[in-house]
This record gives C-alpha cells, structure tokens and sequence, in this order.
C-alpha cells in the first residue's frame, strides 16, 4: 500500500494542496494511506522556565489541531481516512523523519504563501524538503 505524507501547517496554500490531492486520489489503483504531519516549533527564550512541560506541550497539541482542522474537514467530506502527527522542531526536518520513519513513498506538500522574492531570502519548507528529500515530492500549487 503506498504511504503520502502531507504536511499542513494551516496556511491557505496548505488546505488547498489537500483540496488539490483529494482530486487527484482517483489516479491510483487503491487508496493510499495517509499520514496528515503539523509540526509546531519549540518554544523560545524563558517559557519553559516558567510554563511547566505539560502546559506547553499540551498548547502545542491544541495549536496543532487548529492548523489541522481545515484538511481533516476536507479529508472528512471526501472520505478519505488519515492518520494524525503533531511533533515540534524545524519543519524540514521534522518532515523528512516522519517521511523515512513512516517508510512513506511520497511527500505531498504545498509551497508557503510568502511570493517569489520574499521565498528565495527566507528560504521555504518546501524548497528545503524538495532539495534534502530521498522521496518524491510532490509540490501541489
């Protein structure tokens, strides 16, 4: 059975990735199985020094599950099942492990809203997933 990796970071270029490869799932023989990742980003400075663990992860959690909310109702219309993943770290590389550790054959993922110029001083997610990737990546616009 082949595995997709679509990370979902909330952002409207996100949701519409889903709503693309939703139209695209007719293409293959059986549905694939589909592991939906959000990845939050640590916490910075002195937070943990006053918020306890459980109260930041706890926040990480309720934050993934907004920015996760639109492509599960999407997911949901089109009756399609996934599996859900919220970690924290640098996206690019919380992508990649999850691809390799849930032995996924594709990455499908959607560029960030940011426009060309302001994409290539940034650098995007996107970009750094498609040039570190050892999978396919597909880049759904």
């Amino acid at each position: 059975m082949l595995k997709f990796l679509l990370p979902v970071d909330g952002s409207d270029a996100s949701d519409r990735a889903i709503a693309e490869f939703i139209t695209l799932i007719d293409w293959y023989k059986e549905k694939p199985e589909v592991h939906l990742l959000n990845v939050q980003f640590p916490q910075r400075g002195n937070v943990p020094l006053f918020i306890d663990k459980e109260s930041i992860e706890l926040y990480q959690q309720e934050e993934g599950m907004k920015e996760l909310r639109t492509a599960r109702e999407l997911l949901d219309q089109a009756g399609i099942g996934y599996q859900l993943h919220i970690t924290v770290g640098t996206p690019p590389d919380m992508i990649l492990r999850y691809a390799k550790e849930l032995n996924c054959n594709q990455i499908i993922i959607g560029p960030r809203g940011l426009g060309a110029v302001k994409g290539i001083l940034l650098g995007s997610v996107a970009s750094k997933v498609i040039q570190l990737s050892t999978i396919p990546v597909l880049l759904i616009k």
